[in-house]
Order: structure tokens, then C-alpha cells, then sequence
């Protein structure tokens, strides 16, 4: 059939199931934004192509898809380098379309041209792979390479750039392939690995189940609560894993924040880890919490990339392959003999209850501006049920690690760049992939948000359901932090703070949305509460405690662990 190159890109994405694109259309990508919008995708236009990139990495963790992104030629591309950077940290699959001018363009020996440089070069370090489609009919091996790659061993980003003459030129080509005519998919691991992981589980005494990020990003969660039920253990989020599983939220505990998880991990005798990198934040599995019984203790680990194994700790039982296709291969090999309950698994999931109860109950509270801790219990404790959790920040993020008293089923943020600006473009994002169904609270520092506040206006245009909620202390609150520790108290603090004037709801009004001010703990719930009645995306500018916000971090010494004390 006869084709243009624009309808032959779509025709391969929708193979793969994608049908969202983010982007500023320009002459490079018109007729294929058009296009899509017929056909019925999803096309959403920003304020600023790294926001675009932050949300097709939301949609892509929200799907367990590859997602689209487009930037014009030049500028564009150079405004997504930081959602390109952050994809290949946070291992998302995001395929970067980029217009260029035609090849000649670049071979002339010139000065003076016009919105040119060698893009493709400057991000081959940043993705899994970089090409240019300057023949039409490349364009197949080209696009199918880009998904080829992003979605085979750790996932991450490609860059696909094409002169904008190409695009307009016509293919005769017969319909797209699916997937798995062209790249591995659903791969298993062997029956052997699968017969000895299985065989060291039911012998151990006390395993736990190490959740990550991927389980969460490959929409894993129902078979790993059937794994998990069937181990009848603990399970432990990493710092990226933080999204709960639906029926295990009373046994699931945070690495390092939570008392239960760390004497979980110290006296286990078997560890599972599912969808982790086993990177920093976990130091390692083979430093602090893990020195304790590393004698005794098996490691099997589930992993798509075969060159990660072994990388940062030795592994026992390496079962490599898509978690979506060897969770259930280990599940169905317990099936016919599950576990009895670890010892103190009733204990553990009693303490961290009333952890978190105390934690409610202790944080200070009556004092006006609010203190950050309070901000946390009182958002997270009228949190929708249903609703998708984003974080965004530095001391507000580190305060919703200890404070939080929401277990969300969905949680995004940029753990392991820490982009701070990401928390309202995944807000958009994740909204967009969910098909602006359920509620979404986004809980983030006044630092942070003003990074991409313009995105306000996209989220307003769409009629997302979106709270967005701001501990305001009118600095870089971590950053007010690290002076106080390195200078002592009643240092200059050179850089750090700007206006109290500057008032959040009101800009968020301006945009067409819903704005709240709050100055006391009392208030926020309420200030909540009317925000999502508004029915429209929302602002709650609470006011918090400067002094607090900047000293009173809780954990920071844990999470300074990550890349300090000789763990670098």
C-alpha cells in the first residue's frame, strides 16, 4: 500500500499499542500531528518540549508502553536534552522524534546556517540508540530498530530524527508487524532456574520480596502479589518502588524508613528481588542493612538485562528474562506448595501500623506557618483511595518518605536523576495515560513546581483532575540545608531564598484553575477537599516552616547513605 513516511511512523507505533504523542507541532511534524488526531490518538501540545518528554515518560511507567515524544529541529531537541537525560537514568522507554534539516545541509562546509546543529551526536550518549531516517525507505528498520532497543534488556530512550523533505515522501510497504514478528517479547527464563528458585524459596525460613521501580513500570503488580502471597513474606520497596500492590499494602514496608523492612532485611535468609537495578539507594544489597546474615543469605534476582547480573552483588539464582513472563513462571512453580507465613510477618505489618500511626499523631502540629510534616499527615491522609500519587521535590519529597499516610497504588517521581520540575509534567502525563479518570495529587516543594508552572495552563485545558500541592517555604529549603551544615547557623545563605509575595494560587487562578491559600494545619484538608469539588486542576499554596523545612528533615541521615560513607 502507498504511504506517506508520516503515516508509515504511526502505522509502526500503533503496532505496538502507542497512541499518545507530546510535542509542539512545527513544519516538521504537522501532517503527522494531524494525522494521529484523526486516527484518534491522544495529542497533547506543552508549553515546553521537556515538559512533553517528562509526560511520555509518565505515559510509558502508566503503560508499560513505549511513548512518544516530538521536538522540532534545533531548539526543540535542545529543550527535551533534560527528559532525554532523565528516560536513560530512569530507564524509560520514550522514543525522541526529531525534525532536521535535509543531510546536505549538514555536509556543506558553511557558518550561519539556521536552526542547525549535529543533533544526533550530541544525544548518542544519552540512548540506547540514535539514528536519522534520511531515506524513505529506512524508515521501517529505523523505527522498529529505535522500539527494538528501547524495550529490549534495561529499558530506555532512542532518538530518531528525520530531514522534514523525507517525512512528505511516499513507501509502498504492506501492513505494520506486530511486535513480536520483529524483537523479542515476553521473554521467559529456563525451567531449571525456575525449578531451583523455587526450590530455594520453600526452604528458606524468612525471605522477602525486594519490590522496584520496573514492577511498577511493566504494570506487574497482580502477578507479584500472587508471587507474594504465595512466599507469604514481607515485602520491601526500594526508593523507586514506592507505588503500593493492591492486597499487600499491610505487609509492605519502605527500605530504610521503616524499622519493620530493615529488621525484615537483617534477619532474612532469602532475598527476591523483582524490578531493581540493586543500585545505591538499596545500598548495593551487600552494604548496612544487608551486612547482618550475608553469609546466609540467597539472592535471586529477576532481570531483563543478562549484562546486569552479578554487576553490583554476586547472584545465587539469576532468572533473566521479562518480569511479566518469569513472575508468573515462579508463581506457578509455587502454586502447589505455598509457604507458611515468615514468623513475624504479623508482627512487622502491627509495628509499621502503628509506626505510621504515631508518626500522624506526633507530628507538630498548631503552629503557623505549618510545619512540613504536619503538610504530609494532613495531604495524605484525605488522599483519594483510588487516586495516583506524584512527588516532586527536595525536603518535601525527603518529609513524604517518613510522613506519608497514603498507601496509592500509583506513584511517579524522579527518583533516581532527581530532575526536580518533573512532578507537574508526570502529574499530566499519568492523567493522560489513565484517561483522566481518577483523581491525582501532586505533592511537591515551591521550587520545584515553578520549574515548569506553565504546564498549569495544559492541565486546565485538559480538565485534569489535579491537586497540586505546595509546601511554600520561598527557598531551596535542601539546598538552605546544606549551607546551615557546612557554614553553621547564621550563615549567608547566598542564592537561596526569594519573595514572600510570591502567591501559587493565584498564579494557578490565572490559568483557569482552582486556587487555595493555607497558612494553618487545619485548614489543609479542607483546602483539599474543595479543590477536587472544583472539578477543576488546583493549586493549594500552604505556607510552611522555613527553619523546619530546612533542618528537621527526618531520615536524611539514611538517605544520605545512598552516596555517602564510603559507598560512592
Amino acid at each position: 500500500m502507498a504511504v506517506k513516511v508520516y503515516e508509515r511512523v504511526l502505522d509502526l507505533f500503533e503496532a505496538e499499542g502507542i497512541d499518545t504523542i507530546f510535542g509542539i507541532p512545527d513544519p516538521n511534524f504537522v501532517h503527522l500531528f494531524h494525522l494521529a488526531e484523526e486516527r484518534g490518538w491522544t495529542v497533547v501540545a506543552p508549553h515546553h518540549e521537556a515538559s512533553a518528554g517528562f509526560m511520555a515518560e509518565a505515559v510509558s511507567r502508566m503503560t508499560g508502553k513505549a511513548a512518544v515524544c516530538a521536538g522540532t529541529l534545533g531548539p526543540g531537541i535542545a529543550n527535551m536534552a533534560p527528559a532525554i537525560m532523565c528516560a536513560k537514568v530512569e530507564n524509560s522507554p520514550v522514543v525522541f522524534l526529531a525534525g532536521q534539516r535535509a543531510r546536505i545541509t549538514e555536509q556543506r562546509v558553511r557558518r550561519g546556517r539556521i536552526q542547525f546543529v549535529q543533533q544526533a551526536g550530541l544525544f548518542e550518549p544519552s540512548v540506547k540508540y540514535a539514528a536519522s531516517i534520511e531515506y524513505a525507505g529506512q524508515t521501517d528498520e529505523i523505527v522498529r530498530e529505535g522500539l527494538r532497543r528501547a524495550l529490549t534488556g534495561g529499558p530506555g530512550p532512542v532518538y530518531i530524527e528525520y530531514p522534514s523533505h523525507v517525512i512528505q515522501e511516499e513507501l509502498d510497504v504492506p501492513p505494520a508487524l506486530p511486535p513480536a514478528a520483529y524483537r523479542l517479547t515476553g521473554q521467559q527464563a529456563g525451567p531449571d532456574r525456575i525449578a531451583e528458585a523455587a526450590g530455594r524459596i520453600r526452604a528458606a525460613e524468612r525471605p522477602v520480596l525486594l519490590v522496584g521501580h520496573g514492577v511498577h513500570t511493566a504494570r506487574a503488580a497482580e502477578p507479584v502479589r500472587e508471587l507474594a502471597e504465595l512466599m507469604a513474606c514481607p515485602v520491601v520497596q526500594t526508593s523507586g518502588g514506592t507505588s503500593y500492590i493492591k492486597g499487600l499494602e499491610d505487609r509492605t514496608f519502605p527500605y530504610g524508613f521503616s524499622p519493620a523492612a530493615i529488621e525484615a532485611v537483617v534477619t532474612s535468609d532469602l532475598c527476591l528481588a523483582i524490578g531493581t537495578e540493586l543500585g545505591e539507594p538499596v545500598h548495593y544489597g551487600r552494604g548496612r542493612h544487608w551486612v547482618e546474615n550475608e553469609a546466609n543469605r540467597t539472592w535471586i534476582l529477576v532481570e531483563q538485562d543478562p549484562e546486569a547480573i552479578g554487576v553490583n552483588r554476586p547472584i545465587d539464582v539469576p532468572l533473566v528474562g521479562d518480569l511479566r513472563a518469569v513472575v508468573p513462571q515462579l508463581a506457578g512453580a509455587l502454586r502447589d506448595a505455598p509457604r507458611s507465613p515468615s514468623p513475624d510477618l504479623d508482627d512487622w505489618i502491627a509495628r509499621d501500623a502503628a509506626r505510621l500511626a504515631d508518626l500522624a499523631a506526633t507530628a507538630p502540629s498548631g503552629t503557623s506557618p505549618v510545619h512540613p510534616a504536619r503538610l504530609i499527615v494532613e495531604a495524605t491522609k484525605v488522599f483519594p483511595a483510588d487516586g495516583i500519587m506524584v512527588r516532586d521535590g527536595g525536603a518535601t519529597t525527603i518529609f513524604g518518605w517518613t510522613y506519608s499516610q497514603a498507601k496509592p497504588h500509583d506513584v511517579l517521581w524522579n527518583q533516581n536523576f532527581g530532575h526536580l520540575g518533573t512532578g507537574l509534567p508526570y502529574a499530566i502525563g499519568a492523567a493522560v495515560a489513565d484517561g483522566r479518570r481518577r483523581p491525582l495529587m501532586l505533592i511537591t516543594g515551591d521550587s520545584s513546581f515553578q520549574f515548569h508552572i506553565a504546564e498549569l495552563e495544559t492541565a486546565a485545558r485538559l480538565g485534569l483532575p489535579l491537586v497540586c500541592v505546595v509546601a511554600v517555604d520561598y527557598a531551596w529549603g535542601l539546598e538552605v540545608g546544606v549551607y546551615k551544615r557546612t557554614f553553621g547557623q547564621g550563615s549567608r545563605e547566598t542564592g537561596t531564598h526569594w519573595s514572600t509575595a510570591t502567591r501559587l494560587d493565584r498564579v494557578a487562578e490565572g490559568f483557569g484553575c482552582h486556587g487555595e491559600y493555607v497558612e494553618r494545619d487545619e485548614d489543609i484538608a479542607p483546602a483539599i477537599k474543595r479543590a477536587y469539588a472544583s472539578a477543576k486542576t488546583a493549586v493549594v499554596h500552604v505556607v510552611v516552616d522555613p527553619k523546619a523545612n530546612s533542618e528537621e528533615m527526618p531520615s536524611y541521615d539514611e538517605f544520605r547513605t545512598w552516596y555517602a560513607e564510603g559507598m560512592q
